[in-house]
């Protein structure tokens, strides 16, 4: 049974439907606050431009005149103008549909309905409480006034319909976002721990023949270096890069289990400059090479196997490459296939960078295999 206390250490996704909707819940308040200012605004700039077009038209009537309630109080028309376009917003919100042509008929629709309402509650209005004042209430000494207020709210439902068009598409492309980082991840760890079954079938047996053989205390150490190795191989996150030197440091422990296995028939060498060992890789990326070439050299060759592992940087490059000794006689025209480790590498190289890596493996030379990675140079 799992404890929690290495339930911790496991690196566990968040489920998409978790994602999507907290992506939906952040979006819609969101929307709230824009659609807020941006009322505000609006309802600012069409006034103004009422106010200015009035002023130099010189519309003012003489005070004993008749003259439209339009305008009247400018308490009553922002209460009004707020209330007609939350009714107009609450309505295009909700009866928007995919088709653009459509939301263009709702709005003209939402809009004429919303102004003809808006209009004859605010005469009634001005009919009540305004009684004794010189105000023409019929609808032919305020059908301009009618007919901007509807121009007005035409404008106002268009312009709050783009902007639940911006919004649903930035929210579209966020929850893909969120669903294309999920199956990254997935795959990720996938194609990264897919290698740890094979090395521990592999070092499971080679404990068990030492204790066959009686070398308790060898056996030993190698369940040490194998604790050491999977308790900090499974706490790594996929996503979380590593500086090249912290990877040579985890490859040791890796080095030594195998190291245990094939005793004096294995030699390792590594050609590193100091100015390359801060470059930034993928976690465990080394380790797949590093067991390819110990199984297909030190485990296909009966003599002693050379594994050299060499970094350099070339101008906005890092180039890693991992040779190894192998039989003479497997080098020929025909290609060398890929294992499952060499194609998780090339998978996961694919998955991290796209187009801007490069992984190639195969003999280099008679008696010589080569992996080669190039990779963007990143040191932070």
């Amino acid at each position: 049974m799992m404890t929690k206390q290495s339930e911790d250490h496991f690196y566990e996704p968040r489920e998409e439907e978790a994602i999507a909707m907290d992506v939906g819940l952040q979006s819609r308040s969101a929307l709230v606050r824009e659609a807020f200012k941006l009322g505000v605004t609006y309802l600012f700039l069409t006034a103004l431009i009422f106010g200015v077009t009035a002023y130099f038209s010189g519309a003012g009537l003489a005070e004993k005149s008749p003259q439209g309630f339009a305008g009247y109080s400018t308490l009553v028309d922002v209460f009004s103008g707020f209330l007609s376009l939350f009714v107009m917003s609450v309505a295009v919100w909700n009866l928007r549909k995919s088709k653009m042509i459509y939301n263009i008929i709702v709005c003209f629709i939402v809009a004429t309905a919303v102004a003809f309402a808006d209009f004859f509650a605010s005469r009634e209005f001005y009919r009540i409480f305004y009684a004794s004042e010189n105000l023409d209430l019929s609808v032919s000494g305020n059908v301009q006034d009618l007919f901007m207020c509807w121009v007005a709210f035409f404008g106002w439902s268009c312009v709050f319909l783009t902007l639940l068009f911006s919004f649903d598409v930035r929210d579209r492309e966020r929850r893909l976002a969120a669903v294309r980082e999920e199956a990254l991840s997935a795959q990720m760890r996938a194609l990264r721990y897919q290698v740890n079954p094979h090395f521990l079938f592999n070092t499971l047996n080679s404990i068990a023949g030492l204790i066959e053989e009686g070398s308790s205390a060898r056996a030993e150490q190698m369940v040490l270096s194998l604790s050491t190795f999977l308790r900090t191989t499974l706490t790594l996150d996929p996503f979380n890069d590593v500086r090249l030197s912290e990877e040579l440091t985890l490859q040791e422990e890796y080095l030594e289990i195998e190291h245990q296995r094939f005793s004096d028939r294995m030699s390792f060498h590594i050609d590193m400059p100091d100015d390359v060992r801060g470059a930034l890789v993928p976690s465990l990326i080394l380790q797949p090479l590093i067991e390819n070439a110990i199984k297909h050299g030190v485990g296909a060759m009966a003599g002693r196997v050379n594994i050299w592992l060499s970094a350099r940087r070339e101008a906005d490059r890092l180039r890693v490459i991992v040779e190894n000794s192998m039989p003479i006689e497997m080098v020929g025209p025909k290609p060398v296939g890929m294992g499952v480790g060499l194609k998780n590498v090339a998978g996961r190289l694919r998955a991290r960078f796209k187009s801007d890596c490069q992984f190639s493996a195969g003999p280099a030379e008679p008696g010589v295999y080569r992996a080669a990675l190039d990779l963007p140079w990143r040191t932070e």
